[in-house]
């Protein structure tokens, strides 16, 4: 029998020892070593312009929502989402505008931030999404509408004879009503399952006296199953802007966080997967935003620990005029305002920070982020690309029955940038030209000209959709498409990934929907100091199996083929 070398046999015990002290595994997760699962790199070079500007310009795209309606309330004002993604494989990220008023629209990326237009032939939609739903590798789209329609999907056919890549298609068993909706597989059976949310004010609106009656109202999860979805209705009260699959507890599985408009407040589950029906009510926030219209999230500090975002109705300063277009309106919602005992519920933004004992604690207002207008969208993203998640907020709103004081009934704000001054605190920075009055609703950032920084896309509510091109100067970036062959969830959705630098180390995730109604592209981008030298990026992915890639590139894409 051959023995180990004493040296050998003392380490391997002292290992053992350092294991038994680790912090057990969360409940439900086994506590054993993951996967290394081997992977195919492609590098594609990044070209950053040496023509920068420190500053963003503003291109106007050739679409609008809302322009068609002529007197904007309530509700209607809300507008629509964008969803960027690679939807015909040509490395060029394509976006995709959904509209109240109008079929939604195509515009396919052919380089140099020019656009072609397609139409689709999908009326009054809400929000949007591009996932592969059916598992064949490629990106599908998916919408929510206006009233009382379930979700649309399109299915990518890919480059056919006759030139038609999308047909709309049913979802076998999808028939709830929805306005916001989110992808993941929330399960882990491969496939990627759907939650949507209805939004019960506007179904009123739409005749429907008593939405919490109608079974196809409420918060749904839905679990794709090999030939349709089974539904699960998992709350009749809705009001729901937008919808969050992150893992808030960190038991390694994604939750479910339901954005609620009005006094009905935010819906949390977590992952139980002890029981049939694996979802746990949770309130882990000791506050939330009133009418939350946004979720977003990131790791601001690069501690390891995400922060949360959410967005509300704050003015963002109280000179007399700002407050003297606002006070109509806020007397006219006053009744939506009363509030039980123990409600958590502000009329603010809200950023979720994890303290030290695992508490979730807002810091908005310490870290300047707690008002900012009437804002809709709010994303996180590493725009000036030296290693930390700043902060783009769009803003305003359009109805005749509130803003009747105004002129053509419109609230008119600026959107706002922050920049992360390096500890997770934001300062406002409005040397970066991002201060649209457009009347921005859904937002998204993405590399769109593949220079390597992340710009910026706002659907507008009865205006000209913007893009806004990254021209700060300085820092580099890396880009990472993740592609699992043969597998339903072939772009990975819900991947954790770490990028290790000499200077930090970054988090990101892949998602599917994040923001107001929007759709992430499933192509993630860290930022870091140019000078930064890159040691190693993590992959876990969506079955807890991890890669890991050895010294990448700077101011590369990586496509990382598992």
């Amino acid at each position: 029998m051959n023995r180990l070398p004493i040296w050998l046999s003392c380490l391997w015990i002292a290992c053992l020892l350092l294991a038994c002290q680790r912090t057990p595994a969360p409940i439900g997760l086994a506590p054993t070593l993951a996967e290394i699962v081997p992977t195919t790199i492609t590098e594609s070079m990044l070209v950053n312009s040496a023509d920068c500007a420190a500053s963003f310009t503003t291109h106007n795209l050739d679409f609008a929502t809302g322009t068609r309606m002529r007197e904007i309330n309530t509700y209607e004002s809300n507008g629509a989402g964008v969803a960027v993604n690679d939807l015909d494989g040509d490395g060029d990220l394509d976006i995709v505008f959904a509209s109240v008023d109008r079929e939604s629209t195509i515009l396919w990326n052919q380089g140099n931030l020019t656009f072609t237009s397609e139409v689709l032939d999908d009326l009054y939609t809400r929000a949007v999404n591009i996932v592969d739903v059916d598992g064949d590798g490629a990106l599908d789209i998916a919408f929510t509408h206006r009233g009382l329609e379930s979700v649309s999907y399109w299915h990518n056919q890919g480059d056919t004879a006759e030139g038609a890549r999308f047909v709309r298609q049913p979802l076998p068993g999808v028939t709830t009503y929805a306005y916001t909706m989110a992808w993941a597989d929330l399960n882990q059976d491969g496939a990627l399952d759907l939650v949507t949310g209805s939004y019960n004010t506007d179904l009123k609106q739409q005749g429907i006296e008593a939405p919490e009656a109608d079974e196809q109202a409420g918060i749904i999860y839905y679990e794709q199953r090999a030939d349709d979805f089974l539904a699960y209705r998992l709350d009749a009260r809705a009001e729901a802007l937008a919808i969050g699959l992150l893992d808030l507890n960190g038991d390694r599985r994604l939750d479910l966080w339901v954005a609620n408009d009005f006094s009905l407040q935010d819906r949390i589950w977590y992952y139980d997967q002890q029981d049939a029906l694996p979802w746990e009510p949770a309130q882990p926030f000791a506050q939330t935003s009133h009418s939350t219209m946004s979720i977003d999230w990131g790791d601001i500090a690069n501690n390891g620990n995400l922060a949360l975002f959410t967005t509300d109705m704050n003015p963002y300063d109280i000179a007399p005029a700002t407050l003297a277009a606002w006070l109509p309106m806020m007397n006219a919602m006053e009744k939506f305002n009363t509030h039980a005992a123990g409600d958590p519920q502000r009329m603010a933004n809200v950023l979720q920070v994890r303290t030290t004992n695992g508490e979730w604690r807002n810091q908005a207002a310490r870290r300047s982020v707690e008002a900012t207008g009437w804002s809709w969208a709010g994303k996180f993203g590493d725009l000036d690309q030296d290693g930390f998640l700043d902060l783009y907020v769009v803003n305003g709103m359009i109805a005749f029955n509130l803003f009747g004081h105004l002129p053509n009934g419109e609230l008119v704000e600026e959107n706002l940038a922050f920049h992360n001054v390096g500890d997770g605190t934001f300062a406002p920075a409005p040397t970066w030209d991002l201060g649209s009055k457009a009347s921005g609703r859904g937002m998204m950032m993405a590399d769109l000209d593949n220079d390597g920084d992340l710009d910026i896309v706002v659907n507008n509510m009865r205006t000209q959709a913007q893009l806004f091109e990254n021209r700060l100067c300085g820092g580099s970036s890396l880009q990472v498409d993740l592609q699992w062959e043969n597998e339903p969830n072939s772009h990975a959705i819900g991947a954790q990934l770490t990028l290790h630098t000499s200077q930090g180390s970054y988090q990101r995730d892949v998602r599917a929907a994040s923001g107001y109604l929007s759709g992430d592209p499933a192509r993630v981008h860290f930022g870091f100091p140019s000078d930064a030298d890159l040691l190693d990026l993590k992959i876990v992915w969506p079955d807890g199996t991890v890669s890991q890639i050895e010294q990448p590139t700077a101011n590369t894409r990586l496509t990382v083929t598992r």
